[in-house]
């Protein structure tokens, strides 16, 4: 079984003050092809620092980090952003679509950024995603006229429609009702199971977490698995 990720003593300090915050402390683990791992911990836990380490949005201060194979705690942050866009997907509790894009125009970004496919060929992807998700008749609003739950479901058309080997999750539902939470919670583990993709994510619902096939808890920065 291939190994996407391997940490191995990975840090992140800050300074503050005349004081430094150890965000994240001397942290290794692997994730195997094709899991679901959740990562849990308290508010200040570093969990969300580490999520940022993993998917190349931040580099570490010591350590090493190996993503599909390559160093990411070796590369510069114009490397790093083009290895995100290439290979990686994302899905964040504030949604983060582009306000001025309909929903299918959010969900073709990517797929026009990586350029593999013609724009009739992405156009047919995008919709036949969407519209697997119920939102085949909204393909042309813009968030603003859309619900929390159509605009996090539209987050994970975009997320998925490059079929990325790895899917990172900052509390995917943290800004949804718990009944539109299940929802959502049920087309991304659909979506990973039936793609086989390697998630990540990181969450405070201990419900949500306890569907993954591991949960990783952070505190005061160190990682631990949880039983």
């Amino acid at each position: 079984m291939s190994i996407p990720v391997t940490v191995k003593g990975l840090s992140r300090s800050f300074p503050s003050g005349e004081t430094t915050i150890q965000a994240v402390q001397d942290v290794q683990f692997e994730v195997h092809q094709g899991e679901l791992v959740a990562i849990v911990g308290s508010s200040g836990s570093g969990k969300s620092t580490l999520l940022s380490l993993l998917a190349g949005l931040d580099s570490p201060s010591a350590g090493g980090l190996w993503v599909l194979g390559q160093p990411l705690h070796d590369m510069s942050e114009e490397e790093r952003a083009l290895f995100r866009r290439q290979h990686l997907g994302f899905v964040f509790q504030s949604f983060q679509l582009f306000a001025e894009y309909t929903a299918l125009e959010n969900v073709l970004f990517p797929l026009e950024l990586q350029g593999a496919v013609s724009y009739e060929e992405a156009v047919q992807t995008a919709t036949a995603l969407l519209s697997r998700l119920g939102l085949g008749d909204r393909l042309h609003h813009k968030p603003s006229k859309m619900s929390g739950g159509e605009q996090q479901r539209v987050a994970i058309a975009r997320a998925f429609v490059t079929q990325p080997p790895i899917l990172f999750a900052d509390e995917p539902t943290g800004n949804l009702d718990n009944e539109t939470g299940m929802v959502v919670e049920k087309l991304l583990f659909d979506l990973q199971r039936e793609t086989a993709t390697t998630v990540i994510l990181v969450t405070h619902d201990l419900e949500l977490a306890k569907k993954a096939d591991r949960i990783l808890e952070m505190s005061g920065g160190r990682l631990s698995e949880r039983a």
